[in-house]
Order: structure tokens, then C-alpha cells, then sequence
């Protein structure tokens, strides 16, 4: 098998440049890499409705958009209606448009059929073990479902899971590839036999990407150096076509890092009048809570000092009410330019963003994403 060089494919250029688009619209993680940045995951997604305008400005504005692929920073089968939601307004705008998803399959094999109808045309599958040990030795926790299980079941499930949706992807016609994330020490032995596994399921072809330290990331790994990348490259190319990418596809539980073009994102910022972030949150430690299920919001800013903290809590109506509740929440937190909650419907993000307040879904502990929000460290209030 060849090993090739990593470039996307050459079809409907802008300026000389590929117009391969990613649209980060996944806000919340099922998994997380040991090794992965932990605050900055959620800050990054978009809604499917920028997304499908971004699509249409690119479309309208600089030509032909040769494919877009949907993906992190978290998993986009964790939030499938948004997932759903994109991409088959894609498909109703431009039936031509080769539409991909970015997965770590949790979930997958069920929604496969759904996902065709809905116009995807291919996966990339992020395959980074095949056995429950290695699994292991990567993952920091795996949610399958609402809950994180114990990681030794859940390694279990994670393998089984990517297992189905690559065999369904070969049932329904959905080509998929796979991309593997080398983390040296961890996983790089096991590379040929994911490969072997894979290519047996049906894959077309393995992504190659090398772990890319990034500033925070935690355990401080090593970027592989080129030797071991080209011998991983070797033995997988006995069994799959391999592409050798600088940095590949990492949703589930690792920040995005490549993939082809990325949406630019556009993140709220305090303002005069409003130096507060409203949080939803059951436990009071994470943001886990739905928006039309919060009864208070955690009101976070910067204290006298700059120090951003929790100030106070506010009560909000009962859950109910419609459009009132959401203008009565607007009033509640007008001092706030944002509002972290782990999931939204349109009608509250359409309300509160005309008050002023931009209802940012995010999935995490709160005090990290509030200071990742801020920019990090002390602020001097100057608002």
C-alpha cells in the first residue's frame, strides 16, 4: 500500500487554495484524551445556522466549495440534532455538496441510515486503539451516553461501537476512512493493528496525524519525532492507502486541529455595561444544564481587584412560559454578554441575543470555560 503525501483534494479552488471547509459546530465531548487541552474545548462551536450562512457567504462571495466536513471541537454525534440540522439544509442548498462527519462513532451505527438520508456522502472515523488496553492508556473518560461510566467498560463499548458504524458504513455505501492520532509510548505499537482491523471493516484509507502539543495541554507528550511517524506509516501501509497529515482530524475530546479550512469564530467579549457571564448548572461545579431546565443562573465576573469569580446567583422563572420566560431571563442577566448553558433551543438564543446576551452552548467544568472566555488570568476592569 502507498503512503501518501497529506493535501486535500484539488477541486474548486479560492485564491489557490482548496475550498475544503470544516464547520465546528459540535459543542460537547464524549470523550477526553489524557493529553488534551481542557478549557478550551467548548469556546470554538458554532450553530448550525452560522454555519449554514458561512456555507452561503463563501458560496455567494468567492465560488464553489468543493466539500465540508462536520466536526469538533467536541463529537458531533454527541448533539445530533445540530449535527442533522446542518447538514440537511446543506443538502436542500446544495445537493452537490460533498458533505463529510468527523466521529469517534459512539452512537453511530444507529444514526448511520438517518445521516445518509440526511445527505452525508462519507466518515472519517477517529480510530486511536483497537484493543481495551490502549484504550486505556489514552482516554481520560468516555460518556456513551448522559452519564461517564466507569473507563474499563467503556473502553469496551468505544471499540464495539466504532466496530458497528464501520460495518454499517459499508452496509448503506457511506465511504469512510480513518484518522489515528500517533501518542508516543501509548499508542504507536498498535498503529499496524488498527489498520489491519479497519481495512478488514472496509476503510478506504488511514489519515496519519502525528500528537501536537498544544499550549495547556496536560501530561506534557511529546510530539512523535519523524522516525516513528515513518515507521507507524510503514506497517500500516500494509494493510490501508495511509495519508501522513501535519495534523489531522481530533474531535472527541481533543481541541480541532486541522482538517482543511476552519469557520472563522467570532467569540463574545465583555462590554461596557456588560462585564458578566450567566452560567446554567446543576452540580455548581459544570455547565450540565439545559437551559429551559435552569431555575438560577451562576452570575460570574470580575471582582474589584480583576480576579473573574462567582458573584452571586440569580433566580430565573420556573420552566414554562414561552417567550416571556426568555425576555424575563434577558432582563435577569442584562449585565451578562454571555450565557454558558450545555444546550438551548432557537427560540431563547433568538431572544436573548437581541437583549444583548449571546447563549454560548459549552460542556465542562465552569471556572476553566469562564476563563478561557476572559482570555485567562486577571482582568483589570476597565468596562
Amino acid at each position: 500500500m502507498a503512503i501518501l503525501p497529506f493535501s486535500p483534494r484539488k477541486r474548486g479552488r479560492s485564491n489557490g487554495q482548496p475550498r475544503r471547509l470544516t464547520l465546528p459546530i459540535a459543542h460537547r465531548a464524549n470523550t477526553r484524551i489524557r493529553f488534551a487541552v481542557v478549557t478550551d474545548l467548548t469556546l470554538t462551536a458554532i450553530t448550525p445556522d452560522e454555519a449554514v450562512a458561512l456555507v452561503d457567504r463563501i458560496m455567494r462571495e468567492e465560488g464553489k466549495v468543493e466539500g465540508v466536513d462536520i466536526a469538533g471541537p467536541g463529537e458531533p454525534l454527541a448533539t445530533p440534532h445540530a449535527t442533522f440540522e446542518c447538514l440537511s439544509r446543506l443538502h436542500r442548498s446544495y445537493p452537490d455538496l460533498d458533505l463529510g462527519l468527523v466521529t469517534n462513532g459512539l452512537g453511530g451505527a444507529r444514526l448511520m441510515d438517518d445521516l445518509k438520508e440526511s445527505g452525508l456522502g462519507r466518515i472519517t472515523l477517529c480510530v486511536n486503539a483497537v484493543t481495551t488496553v490502549t484504550v486505556e492508556k489514552v482516554y481520560a473518560w468516555i460518556r456513551p451516553g448522559t452519564r461517564t461510566v466507569p473507563l474499563a467498560r467503556a473502553a469496551v463499548i468505544l471499540l464495539n461501537e466504532q466496530a458497528a458504524a464501520a460495518a454499517v458504513c459499508g452496509r448503506i455505501g457511506v465511504d469512510f476512512s480513518i484518522a489515528t492520532t500517533v501518542y508516543p509510548g501509548f499508542n504507536d505499537g498498535e498503529v499496524e493493528e488498527i489498520a489491519l482491523k479497519m481495512a478488514a471493516l472496509g476503510a478506504r484509507a488511514m489519515i496519519l496525524c502525528p500528537h501536537r502539543p498544544m499550549p495547556g495541554d496536560m501530561g506534557c507528550l511529546a510530539k512523535p519525532d519523524r522516525g516513528l511517524m515513518t515507521r507507524a506509516a510503514r506497517q500500516a501501509a500494509r494493510h490501508l492507502p495511509v495519508i501522513e497529515s501535519g495534523s489531522g482530524p481530533a474531535p472527541a475530546g481533543s481541541p480541532w486541529r486541522g482538517g482543511g479550512p476552519t469557520a472563522e469564530i467570532s467569540l463574545p467579549k465583555p462590554g461596557p455595561g456588560r462585564p458578566n457571564v450567566a452560567v446554567t448548572s446543576e452540580s455548581g461545579m459544570a455547565i450540565d444544564q439545559h437551559l429551559g431546565q435552569a431555575a438560577r443562573l451562576l452570575i460570574y465576573g470580575p471582582r474589584e481587584d480583576g480576579l473573574v469569580c462567582l458573584l452571586e446567583t440569580r433566580r430565573v422563572p420556573a420552566p414554562g412560559g414561552g417567550s416571556e420566560r426568555w425576555q424575563a431571563m434577558a432582563r435577569i442577566a442584562s449585565d451578562c454578554f454571555a450565557l454558558l448553558t450545555s444546550a438551548a433551543g432557537e427560540a431563547p438564543r433568538a431572544v436573548l441575543g437581541s437583549h444583548g446576551v449571546k447563549v454560548v452552548p459549552a460542556d465542562g467544568d465552569i471556572e476553566g470555560t469562564v476563563d478561557a472566555l476572559y482570555g485567562g488570568g486577571p482582568k483589570k476592569k476597565n468596562w
